[in-house]
């Protein structure tokens, strides 16, 4: 079966901002209450999907849940108006009123889980929404995402949409991130690879529960399933989803040597499974250098003329080892022939660099053809999407703003605004 690949990238919402809420995510607590820019963000996010879309890539994007999220303040007992509801809140419990606000949402690579529709039981393409359990915000979004993804990929006939697992530790889930699919081509079977992490008593929290990855690869009936701890050493240095040290697209594996926890077994494991696999291996990149650069949160994708680019931030240029590496990982011998490097500076001092803005979703040309095409980008309706973030999105945000109501009346104006673009039939 031929296959695309699209990716669908978070769209920066309009109350994107800097409250350091993210345990274990450096980038994240080392610019905690530092001013954002939610204009420059999204653009800045824009234009990466423009830059792949006119390289022949397939690009989608998922709309941000609306933010500050005042329905789930109502579930917890606050009352009113809205802005009663944000005033009491902000009031009575801030650091809650501060997950509230959170604009995480944007990094669609914790949206869901995507099994591809040769690996699962009913040749349909699932997708698995996550929990998001372990983090407070981003728990938050586990029923926005279900009804965005529900509504993008309606059609039955080609596409499973799964609610949530249960939100416990149990099964901790944060989707996509720690997940990977390795094939011989995007419409082939292929391996899915679960990364997790296990109660090791370090000082940052494991994300990924193995037991969610199990239920994920249950309910679309996952035909080969691979499951491997993720290294102790990379979570404790700041890499805390699998895509903060590990990338793969089809036979490609590109990954730090301290990844994981058994490289061996996993890779043993990849070289029966997947034909034609290739590992593509840093030397000379510490951990700390991979996490502080996100060298491996890039998107690593197959270039239509053939070949793969490695869609990297911008930050990896600032680092000797990392350039090195990409370097070598170019002329080596393997499919990665390009690097190709962007500008997300907004999102990475939030602590997620281009892979952690994109869900990748492998479709035929029927399922293609299936999905709601308001959530699909062409030249013409990206100029209008970004000139609508133009318009409307805040220019700045700084920590004292979140409690203003005069910015809780501009983002909704922005929000919106973008559900009246989106209401227009393409």
């Amino acid at each position: 079966m031929s296959a695309t690949e699209i990716n669908f990238d978070g769209l920066i919402g309009p109350i994107h901002n800097y409250a350091g809420l993210s345990a274990g995510n450096l980038a994240s607590a080392n610019n905690a209450g530092a001013i954002s820019r939610p204009r420059e963000a999204a653009l800045q996010g824009l234009a990466k999907m423009r830059l792949l879309m006119d390289r022949g890539l397939a690009q989608g994007f998922i709309p941000p849940p609306r933010r500050p999220a005042v329905a789930t303040l109502c579930t917890l007992g606050f009352a009113g108006s809205d802005v009663e509801v944000l005033r009491e809140a902000a009031d009575s419990d801030p650091v809650l009123f501060n997950n509230a606000c959170s604009a995480s949402a944007m990094w669609a690579a914790n949206a869901a889980t995507v099994i591809a529709a040769p690996d699962a039981g009913d040749g349909r393409v699932h997708l698995v929404t996550a929990n998001l359990a372990t983090m407070l915000h981003r728990s938050f979004e586990a029923a926005d995402t279900f009804a965005a993804l529900s509504t993008i990929f309606a059609d039955s006939r080609h596409f499973a949409v799964h609610p949530a697992l249960p939100a416990t530790p149990h099964f901790s889930d944060e989707g996509a991130a720690n997940h990977m699919r390795l094939t011989a081509s995007h419409g082939a079977e292929g391996a899915n690879v679960f990364v997790h992490g296990e109660p090791r008593g370090g000082c940052f929290p494991e994300r990924q529960s193995r037991r969610a990855g199990e239920a994920v690869a249950r309910l679309a009936g996952v035909s080969m399933e691979i499951h491997t701890l993720q290294s102790r050493k990379a979570i404790e240095a700041g890499a805390f989803h699998n895509d903060v040290v590990a990338v793969a697209n089809e036979n490609v594996l590109f990954a730090h040597p301290q990844a994981f926890e058994d490289r061996d077994a996993l890779f043993a494991a990849l070289a029966t499974s997947v034909p034609g696999f290739v590992a593509v291996e840093t030397a000379g990149v510490t951990l700390e250098e991979a996490v502080s650069s996100y060298l491996f949160n890039s998107q690593l994708v197959t270039l239509p003329a053939g070949g793969m680019a490695l869609v990297l931030p911008a930050e990896t240029q600032a680092v000797a080892s990392v350039r090195a590496a990409i370097d070598a990982a170019i002329t080596g011998d393997n499919p990665i022939v390009e690097a190709i490097i962007v500008d997300v500076r907004e999102s990475m001092r939030n602590g997620g660099g281009p892979a952690c803005l994109r869900l990748r979703v492998p479709v035929s040309d029927a399922a293609k053809a299936a999905i709601d095409p308001r959530f699909l980008l062409r030249p013409c309706r990206w100029d209008s999407l970004a000139k609508l973030v133009e318009a409307h999105w805040p220019e700045t945000i700084d920590a004292a703003d979140l409690i203003d109501p005069a910015l809780w009346a501009a983002v909704g104006a922005a929000h919106d605004a973008l559900d009246h673009w989106l209401s227009v039939p393409v």
